[in-house]
């Protein structure tokens, strides 16, 4: 059988770059895609995978990979950014909501659709979407066990720009796997828990390996065909409500 292929955006660290080492070491052929050409090389030597230059919120350099990358089996959405992890809502302006929307958002659109013709080579298509336990409205108003919500409600809103667009993202994810599902896809997202990467200040300081939230995408990556689609999954297998 050929090796499966994935795609990975925002690839050159964090999260991303841990998952396209576990699925190259696991034979998957993986585009380590990322903004700079030359970060997107040196990570790709070092993970086993193939460089990609690709600044998902450009639709001319999405439209340039998509042109390169012809025949996919995996897409993973995981390039997103954080930049009101000290902005309260109340100083918070659209154009902070703009931006994080760009990238966490329209870019997702930008990309998947771009790369549905490759994935629909695939016998077995999957698209992964990373977003975030702080993105489910279940769990913003109410006990939850990824974070303190009365904490969060007590903060003045901050973060409100990235959370309501992981909470977007959560019903791109579910839209995307009703209007796909008659083709065999399955679409997925991804609560991978704080991380030790360079998403805020807060995810630095305090996250946990993101190798254990890339063992997720690989799982994710490889859901049987009668696996569940349109779910918000934790990094450790549970169910997250909307």
């Amino acid at each position: 059988m050929p090796e499966p292929i994935a795609l990975i955006t925002g690839a050159t660290s964090g999260i991303g770059r841990a998952a396209a080492a576990q699925l190259a070491s696991a034979g998957w052929r993986v585009w380590v895609a990322g903004r700079s050409l030359e970060r997107a090389e040196a990570t790709a030597e070092q993970t086993g995978g193939r460089p990609l230059q690709l600044d998902v919120t450009k639709p001319a350099s999405v439209a340039a990979a998509a042109a390169v990358v012809t025949e996919l089996d995996v897409l993973v959405n995981n390039a997103g950014i954080s930049p009101d992890y000290s902005v309260l809502l109340a100083d918070a302006d659209a154009e902070l909501f703009r931006r994080t929307y760009e990238t966490n958002v329209f870019a997702v659109v930008t990309v998947t659709n771009a790369f549905l013709p490759a994935l629909r080579r695939s016998g077995h298509p999957r698209i992964v979407n990373l977003s975030s336990g702080t993105g489910s409205l279940t769990w913003s108003s109410g006990p939850n066990p990824q974070f303190d919500y009365q904490q969060a409600a007590s903060t003045g809103g901050r973060l409100a720009a990235y959370r309501s667009s992981k909470a977007a993202l959560n019903a791109l994810t579910l839209f995307y796997a009703q209007a796909l599902e008659s083709d065999r896809f399955k679409v997925n997202a991804l609560a991978p828990g704080v991380r030790a990467t360079n998403l805020n200040p807060g995810a630095a300081a305090r996250g946990g390996d993101p190798a254990e939230a890339a063992a997720a995408i690989v799982n994710l990556a490889q859901i049987p065909d009668d696996g569940p689609t349109g779910r918000l999954f934790s990094y450790d297998g549970s169910i997250v409500p909307w």
